[in-house]
């Protein structure tokens, strides 16, 4: 029996990721950060690719949906740290 894979919920973590192609799809607490490519082609993987994506985005739009929304995020806070290598 395997395990079943953990399901990936939008905006839920700082750890998720899923890999569809060469596309890797990466779950933050306030964005989902898509980077890469995938071809959806005209056969069975291509189709397994779309649905896949389609499920996830139809995650995140629903997320979307339901959260109260900033107009847009602020700017991360950003702080310089020394080098602990030198």
């Amino acid at each position: 029996m395997s395990a079943k894979p953990t399901p990936f919920v939008p905006y839920a973590n700082e750890a998720d990721v899923l890999q569809v192609g060469n596309m890797m799809i990466e779950n933050r607490l306030d964005r989902i950060t898509l980077d890469g490519d995938v071809d959806l082609t005209l056969d069975q993987a291509g189709l397994a690719n779309a649905r896949l994506l389609h499920q996830l985005l139809g995650a995140v739009v629903a997320k979307l949906e339901a959260a109260d929304l900033p107009v847009a995020l602020p700017a991360p806070t950003v702080k310089t740290v020394n080098n602990p290598f030198n």
